[in-house]
């Protein structure tokens, strides 16, 4: 049985990996960290800890296999404005975790979900080593965060899997959304209203269903081939206005394109398409349910 600490159990990917674990029963030994009085769903042994207070981070026990670190706060524009909030919850809570694992000579292997925003978008497809341009502090907040546990890695020895996500989607937990993309637009045509798109929504993403991405999120996180290094989550690669136009098409509400903010134009990293053939060498090919498959059920 492996031990298995997860950091932030209350988030949307957080909340959706600890039911697939808890489904495969007497394979993980669970312990749930995260800011709240309880988890959300109600599984437990959970403990409330403050990320940010090296004396909270200092009562866990790191003995233990793997550690999930789904600590973070997700924005674009806001980030400029909470910048302090950002580099806190994103930063300092990594390196208060990286601090304590070099203190209780702990040899789990730290899984850190990373993003497609660290990448400069361009057509075609982006492997591991294609070139970063983080635009938010969101983005910066995130390659930090890699070069950290690389840092870490090289001088303490910290154990590591980091894996980058574009766009998730769905849940096997009811309540646990990620109100991104795919939601939002959900969201409006489910309630009779047309989805806006910025531009012509010409924008490609790569789409992974979060049973999927959960899956090799535990499976590359236990896997020798995947230790200390990055690896893309691949799935469909599917433009903004692909993805409305199925969402509308099922609910019978239309599509309305308008000039990007400008803000948003300047953030705005273009294409970002992965290429997650390196894992997928390694583990597979593990996608069982399409973006259109997901629509058809809504």
């Amino acid at each position: 049985m492996k031990r298995v600490l997860v950091i932030g159990a209350n988030s949307y990917i957080a909340r959706n990996l600890i039911h697939m674990l808890s489904e495969e029963k007497g394979s993980y030994d669970i312990m749930l960290y995260d800011r709240a009085g309880n988890h959300a769903d109600g599984i437990g042994p959970y403990s409330r800890v403050d990320m940010l207070q090296p004396e909270d981070v200092g009562k866990m026990d790191l003995d233990c296999d793997i550690i999930y670190m789904f600590t973070g706060k997700t924005g674009s524009a806001e980030g400029f404005e909470n910048y302090r909030l950002f580099i806190d919850v994103n930063e300092i809570a990594l390196l208060n975790l990286l601090s304590e694992y070099v203190r209780q000579g702990s040899r789990a292997r730290i899984v850190f979900p990373s993003t497609r925003l660290v990448y400069k978008g361009r057509k075609g497809y982006l492997a591991e080593d294609a070139g970063k341009d983080a635009r938010t502090v969101y983005a910066a907040n995130k390659w930090a965060c890699e070069n950290y546990l690389r840092i870490y890695h090289r001088v303490y020895g910290v154990q590591y899997s980091i894996f980058r996500i574009c766009i998730p989607y769905g849940t096997l937990v009811p309540g646990a959304s990620s109100y991104g993309t795919a939601e939002f637009m959900l969201e409006k045509a489910v309630n009779g209203r047309d989805v806006t798109l910025y531009g012509a929504g010409e924008v490609r993403r790569t789409l992974t269903y979060i049973g999927d991405l959960c899956w090799y999120l535990i499976n590359g996180g236990q896997s020798e081939e995947c230790l200390n290094d990055v690896f893309n989550i691949g799935g469909e690669d599917y433009s903004l206005w692909e993805m409305a136009s199925l969402i509308t098409s099922r609910y019978g509400t239309g599509i309305v394109c308008t000039d990007w903010p400008e803000i948003s134009r300047k953030i705005e990293s273009g294409d970002t398409v992965f290429d997650a053939s390196k894992l997928e060498k390694i583990l597979g090919k593990h996608y069982k349910v399409t973006f259109r498959d997901w629509c058809e059920r809504k």
